[in-house]
């Protein structure tokens, strides 16, 4: 597995690509989270990804979306679609609660900034690590006749 950093090292134009696609309404980061539900089906959930320059991060609330994190930690994140649902930024991996405290203040007090002071983490949330094993950028090209490139990456 690898971390948001190593990714930067890896491929900066992915990660630079995967950055904008999920902070693409604003400061406020967006993503779509799939997780595996006890009878091994996929379960979807928007969730709020928090990025710092070496790691990626999700806040999750009391759910059934918590509940499969902390049983089978595989997870697969892909951005909000764009407005005309041309490119996307996709990454697999596992999640492992994020236990130091500190770093749990750090992140809760940017998860709060970047929603100017409205909104902050609740103590019953709690702090996952998303760790990358693979993700995809895909950006589309070409006026009138789409192309689609794909890119993938891999630890």
């Amino acid at each position: 597995m690898a971390t948001w950093g190593q990714l930067e090292a890896s491929d900066a134009a992915m990660a630079a690509g995967g950055r904008a696609l999920l902070y693409q309404v604003g400061p406020v980061g967006l993503a779509f989270l799939g997780t595996v539900r006890k009878d091994g089906v996929a379960r979807l959930h928007p969730v709020c990804p928090l990025l710092t320059d070496d790691r990626m991060y999700v806040f999750v609330i009391p759910s059934m979306k918590r509940n499969d994190l902390l049983r089978d930690g595989r997870y697969s994140l892909h951005s909000f679609p764009t407005p005309n649902n041309e490119d996307a930024f996709g990454a697999t991996g596992t999640a492992s609660v994020v236990e130091d405290a500190q770093t749990r203040d750090r992140l809760a007090a940017q998860f709060a900034a970047e929603r100017g002071g409205k909104l902050a983490p609740s103590d019953d949330d709690v702090l996952f690590e998303l760790s990358i094993d693979s993700c995809f950028l895909t950006r589309t090209t070409g006026h009138g006749d789409l192309h689609p490139v794909h890119q993938h990456w891999r630890v």
